[in-house]
Parts: C-alpha cells; structure tokens; sequence
C-alpha cells in the first residue's frame, strides 16, 4: 500500500473512532440533566438530519426526536406535533417542507415523536390508554440539557405548536420561565379552564380513548387553570410571540390542487365542512386570548386569516414566524 492511500485510510479510521466515541459519550446522563435521562443514540439520515432517541427517565420511555442540525453553535426551535403526536396523520417532517426550509437555516429545529392526545403536560396520573405522561419534564428539565450538550447548543430556545400542541407551547413558556425566548401559537385554542374550554379538552382526548380527568384532574381542580393561557398571559411578557388562527371560511389553501387534498373532490369537502367548523372554534378561542393579551400589554405578532383547520396554512406560519423567532433566538 502506497504512503497516501494509506494516510487516507488512516483518517477514515480516526474519524469512525471519533464517531464511535460520540455516539457512546451521548449515552452518558449530562451534567445538568434529570438523573437517569440520557441520549440513548442518534442515527444520521443524511446530511444535517438526524433521528435521536433519549430515553426520559419522568416517562420511564425511550423517546425519538427528528431533528436538523446545522452544526455547532446554534440555537434551537422546537416543533410539536398535532393531536396525534405525529403517529396517524404524520409529523411536520411529513406534513410540511420543514426539512428543506431549515436546511440553510443556523437552528438546530427538534420534533419530538410522540405524545398523541397528551397536551404535552405533566399528567396527574397515569391514563390506562396513553401510560405516562410527563412531558412538560420532558421537554423542559431533561431534553434541553442532554441536547445543548451533545450538539453544542447556545441555550437560547423557540417553541411552537400547532392545534393541540399551540396551548402547549404556551404552557410551556409560563411554566418554565426563561427557557424559550419565542413562542408560536399556530391555530390553537389558548384556553382550558372555563366549562366550554374544559369539555372540549374532554372531548378531543375522548377520541383517542384518553381521560382528561387524569391530566388535571376532575373540572374543579385547580391545575385546570394552572394550565390556562388565559388566566397567564402576562407571564408571556418579553416573549416574542406569534399568534394565529383561521375564521372557518374556505381560503388560499382550500383547492383541488393543495398538497393533502390531491385532486380530491370528498377531501376538498372534508377539509371545508370539518376543518372550517374547527377553526371557526379555534378563532372563537384566540379573539379573547388577543384582548387579554393586549390589556396585559404583552405585544404579540398576530396572524388572522381567511381559511380552515390544515396543514398547509401552520407551513405558512413556520415561514412566517421564522423572521421573528430567528431575531429573537440569535439564529
């Protein structure tokens, strides 16, 4: 063998020790971490993509991200997924062209896979058809650390979600004060506590089997408004946030020829019949939630738009929160 090729074989050995050795350093818990939470493993899919698998200890599960990460150095932006977690429908990574938005973009973006019907809080008690639900631990005390580590992270973080996950993010912002210096709200309804909030957070877990009583309790439980936008909303001053919502009526994406509706004509008709009454209900939800905010003068970055309950419209609002969100974490 030749001097070059074998230098070159050489360096292709050293870089698989180092990637070996990461791989398994990530395994270690973190400083700083929950103890016994860590990074179980991450597996490239090519190019800035990666699937990582953390178990969390609250959970006593191994949870999957996708995540996209353009190096060190660079702050994050995590993405929640719908109802249903991102297991019936399909995450953002299937619903929308996240990948290719954020593939120049410094932001390391992080979609956790999982937590259908969980609002992505900590649960009172387990839920004999969801399990274990502790994911505001999860995603507030022993996610970051374990990632700002392992991927040289700056710390500085962005939080949205859409439909279900819209009130998460919220509750997550008023819950761990500093943790995230932008929110977005995307087509969510902020509120949980008042009689027809709370029978709607009912009846949307009733349909995956879950119980919201297991959440926060029977109706009268204070963690009901302990986990109300509504009643917090000056607890999201000095956030950057972003706010938006539909009016029911069809719009811009309501046609044969948008992505999920394929040519469909009973699709089209589904998307205007169930997503309008959807999103009539959730603009209903977000008028007061704005009024609050504004008599709290909180300022806020509101999108109000003709159109119904879909995917394409939260890919707007991805693209058009980003400006805001990239300003306010340093991307």
């Amino acid at each position: 063998m030749g001097t070059v090729p074998m230098v070159r074989s050489l360096r292709s050995l050293v870089r698989c020790l180092v990637f070996l050795f990461a791989v398994c350093a990530a395994t270690i818990p973190t400083a700083g971490a929950e103890p016994g939470s860590q990074i179980l493993e991450v597996r490239p899919l090519g190019g800035r993509q990666f699937e990582v698998v953390v178990r969390s200890a609250a959970m006593d599960r191994p949870i999957t991200l996708w995540m996209s990460h353009p190096g060190a150095g660079a702050p994050a932006l995590y993405l929640l997924n719908a109802v249903d977690g991102g297991e019936d429908g399909g995450p953002w990574t299937r619903r929308t062209d996240i990948a290719d938005f954020f593939a120049d973009k410094h932001v390391n973006v992080i979609v956790p896979m999982g937590g259908r019907a969980s609002y992505y809080t900590d649960w009172l008690n387990d839920d004999p058809i969801l399990g274990r639900n502790k994911w505001t631990t999860f995603l507030t005390r022993e996610l970051p650390p374990l990632l700002e580590s392992r991927f040289e992270m700056t710390g500085r973080n962005a939080v949205a979600g859409l439909s279900m996950s819209a009130t998460s993010a919220l509750n997550l912002a008023i819950g761990a004060p500093g943790r995230y210096q932008a929110v977005g709200s995307y087509s969510g309804c902020p509120r949980t506590s008042d009689p027809a909030a709370n029978a709607y957070v009912h009846s949307e877990l009733a349909v995956f089997g879950a119980n919201a009583d297991n959440m926060w309790g029977a109706p009268d439980n204070p963690a009901w408004a302990e986990h109300d936008p509504m009643l917090h909303a000056d607890r999201l001053r000095g956030i950057a946030l972003y706010i938006s919502a539909g009016n029911g009526v069809p719009g811009a994406h309501e046609t044969l020829g948008d992505l999920d509706i394929e040519g469909s004509p009973v699709r089209l008709l589904d998307r205007i019949a169930v997503g309008g009454v959807m999103e009539t209900v959730i603009g209903n939800c977000t008028h007061p939630f704005l009024d609050r905010l504004a008599a709290a003068g909180v300022p806020a970055t509101v999108k109000l738009r003709q159109g119904t309950h879909a995917w394409a419209y939260w890919q707007d609002d991805v693209h058009e929160s980003w400006p805001l969100f990239a300003a306010a974490i340093g991307a």
